[in-house]
């Protein structure tokens, strides 16, 4: 049986450090989207709706509420592309939510597309 993959990155945009750390087993994906450091913020789940339903995953706000629309709008983006479970929380300590999301998006891309890219070259 295989183990959970983990890939870790980051970007500087506008003179500020943003991380993701990417986590996924075998029926879920875990992700953590932070400026400055790797923290845990607001966590969203989303769960896929099975294949004969139409419609966006559900998901919920599981802690906080600060970065609650970020946190949702990943964690149903991934659930939907990858139809697994997905957790994602994200952390801002001075960053507006809205002007986090592009970096975070590129980030998301990185660990999602990196994994994949990874996984080719290692089968």
């Amino acid at each position: 049986m295989e183990r959970a993959r983990v890939v870790k990155d980051e970007i500087v945009e506008q003179n500020t450090r943003f991380l993701a750390v990417f986590v996924e087993a075998k029926n879920s994906i875990i992700v953590l989207l932070s400026e400055r450091e790797d923290k845990l913020g607001t966590l969203a789940i989303a769960v896929p709706k099975p294949k004969d339903f139409l419609g966006p995953p559900s998901s919920s706000v599981l802690l906080g509420d600060k970065n609650s629309v970020s946190a949702r709008l990943f964690a149903e983006r991934l659930a939907s592309v990858r139809e697994k479970i997905v957790l994602v929380s994200v952390y801002l300590e001075t960053v507006d939510e809205r002007r986090a999301q592009s970096a975070f998006k590129q980030l998301m891309e990185k660990v999602t597309h990196g994994e994949q890219q990874k996984e080719r070259l290692t089968a």
